[in-house]
């Protein structure tokens, strides 16, 4: 199993990403402290780092400098509320193969994650379909049948999520903390509004409800 390590000193969302994780079929670690980042990532038992600059006990680009200068090759993906030109630049030339600013969807870090772990860039489909359903990931397009459909922002996360997991039931809180990210409130009812949006640009029958579970899009 492929294991990362989660360099996050906040509880609320080390906890967060750890879940996703989880689901997506990763192993994980997460450490709050600078040293114990050094540490564990220069065990060489990890993949993938994904690292918070302002841990305790030390700086973030500090410990990638340690691991680049020791030649690990580890890919590090950085994911900080640090996020000025300035910070971006410091982090790639100290070695970063990716750097994500918070707040952040637990569905973007998946798919950076993904992108920086696989060998084959034929792993990685560009386009999801079930059925006449279509939604290409680089050019943001949506389609039913020949026809093409404008959505939001939200509605192209909700659409992604269930075509990445077509049959599979996906709870209100799952599809929260995938497409609105760690910070939600659990109570909102914005999942069931955004799925009517949808349900209005793609039909309503290709968007099931599982009364007392969640939504699921039909395998076909």
């Amino acid at each position: 199993m492929t294991q990362i390590l989660v360099a996050e000193d906040e509880t609320r969302i080390a906890r967060f990403v750890a879940k996703g994780l989880k689901a997506a079929g990763y192993g994980s670690t997460t450490v709050a402290t600078a040293r114990e980042a050094l540490d564990l990532a220069a065990s060489g038992e990890f993949d993938l780092l994904v690292l918070d600059l302002g841990l305790k006990g030390g700086d973030g680009l500090a410990v990638l400098r340690r691991l680049r200068e020791h030649g690990s090759r580890m890919p590090v993906i950085i994911l900080t509320a640090r996020s000025t030109v300035r910070d971006v630049v410091a982090g790639l030339d100290e070695g970063a193969d990716d750097y994500m600013a918070k707040p952040f969807t637990f569905e973007e870090l998946l798919a950076r994650i993904r992108v920086r772990l696989r060998t084959d860039p034929a792993d990685e489909p560009t386009v999801l379909r079930a059925g006449d359903l279509s939604l290409d990931l680089k050019t943001r397009r949506a389609g039913v049948g020949d026809r093409e459909v404008d959505l939001s922002a939200r509605e192209f996360g909700l659409l992604e999520a269930f075509l990445r997991h077509p049959g599979q039931v996906l709870s209100r809180e799952q599809l929260l903390s995938q497409v609105w990210g760690y910070d939600f409130d659990p109570s909102s009812n914005v999942v069931d509004v955004y799925v009517r949006y949808l349900r209005g640009k793609v039909g309503a029958a290709r968007v099931e409800t599982v009364r007392g579970m969640g939504y699921r899009l039909p395998a076909r």
